[in-house]
């Protein structure tokens, strides 16, 4: 229960042919036998993921790989599972050996730097065939390893250390710029149907502990509960923040005067890019009937009565729209490959997903030429109450 999120670790990838050593170094990185090493290529055939801490950084995770050259049918499907990978590396480990570096490597190397990743090779067995020299003089940092025995494995600590993305080093506050130590938050948080049991979900608690971290004072209610926690406050809150499906309800009771915005609009920043999301949202203007929207829910949960994914976002799309838009419903990664047949992407706030996958999702939208946004953006502008729930944020919001 005290273990770190898996969003919140810096995600690092393994990536390379089969037979380089990847299982093998990823054992040794971690001091422990987590994936299944063998002779016979093609042993990894799903990603094996290793969270743990790795100081000073803190808490990372390990995400071995299939081989990138695998062969046939299933193997033409573990490379698409290896390339998912690639959504959500913060920071990827090229492997190559005595084979050599080739094309295989360089599209990697390339795909890693087009994504803004910083990459770093490693040429493992180096005690069967040394680092070639044209290899060592790239303009990306070079490490020989040998898994076996350990070699070389400190300074590739030094290089992931080096290298970890500033975001990681200094990670982004959720409300950073728009509460203050001693200024107090309320948060409306529903407890419906969807609501787990005996908890709250977790950007609600993330919110809550940043406040905590920036010294703010945070009052909880429920929607029902809102006026009357206003009214028991000797001073106006600095925001009201409330889950998307109550917009309008809490709007209607938290004066003008109060900044109000929502949870998964506070993700749409920590998570994504606020601005590319707004634009997104705008785009809602432009639907007719008929117009394919894609609605994605990241996480795994098994839907209920009135989901939010799949009957409230619809029905409150339609009514915007004033007829049936044709929706496609996409859960977990799974990710559609005719992006361009949208005329929209409405995501979850990715909670459970670190940034890097939520930007290489914006980044794929944007090279299909579709607008992207969230569930908070889109529950805003369909209810009417967008330009408010984006006040807070001020020139941030494009």
């Amino acid at each position: 229960m005290q273990a770190t999120p898996r969003g919140l670790r810096l995600h690092i990838g393994l990536f390379g042919r089969r037979n380089v050593g990847k299982s093998s170094l990823l054992n040794a990185l971690v001091r422990q036998q987590v994936a299944i090493v063998s002779e016979v290529a093609g042993t990894t055939t799903d990603p094996v993921e290793k969270p743990m801490e790795l100081l000073p950084l803190g808490p990372v995770v390990f995400i071995d790989t299939a081989g990138v050259d695998d062969e046939g049918h299933l193997g033409a499907l573990r490379i698409e599972k290896t390339r998912r990978i690639l959504d959500r590396t913060d920071l990827g480990l090229v492997v190559a050996a005595d084979d050599g570096w080739g094309p295989f490597e360089d599209e990697l190397v390339a795909e890693l730097t087009r994504r803004g990743t910083p990459v770093i090779a490693v040429w493992n067995k180096a005690d069967l065939a040394p680092m070639p020299a044209a290899l060592a003089a790239r303009a990306f940092p070079c490490v020989a390893t040998v898994a076996a025995t350990g070699e070389g494995l400190d300074a590739l600590r030094r290089e992931l250390i080096r290298l970890a993305p500033e975001d990681w080093i200094n990670p982004p506050s959720i409300l950073g710029g728009l509460v203050r130590a001693g200024d107090t938050v309320v948060l409306v948080i529903p407890i419906d149907q969807e609501a787990p049991k005996g908890r709250i979900i977790l950007p609600q608690v993330q919110v809550i502990r940043d406040l905590l971290d920036l010294g703010a004072w945070c009052v909880v209610a429920k929607e029902d509960a809102l006026a009357d926690a206003l009214a028991s406050l000797r001073c106006a809150p600095a925001l009201v923040v409330t889950d998307s499906q109550a917009f309008a309800q809490v709007a209607a009771i938290v004066p003008a005067e109060i900044p109000l915005t929502g949870f998964s609009i506070l993700m749409s920043r920590w998570k994504g890019d606020l601005a590319e999301f707004a634009r997104g949202a705008r785009a809602i203007g432009a639907l007719k009937p008929g117009d394919r929207v894609l609605i994605i829910d990241a996480c795994t949960h098994h839907p209920i009565t009135d989901d939010i994914a799949r009957e409230k976002l619809p029905r409150w799309l339609n009514q915007h729209v004033g007829g049936d838009l044709a929706i496609t419903n996409s859960q977990g990664r799974d990710w559609p490959n005719d992006l361009a047949s949208f005329k929209l992407i409405v995501h979850c706030g990715a909670c459970m997903w670190n940034r890097r996958e939520m930007l290489s999702r914006i980044m794929l939208a944007r090279e299909a030429g579709v607008p992207i946004t969230n569930f908070g953006m889109a529950i805003a502008w369909s209810l009417g109450v967008f330009e408010r729930a984006l006040g807070a944020f001020g020139e941030m919001s494009g």
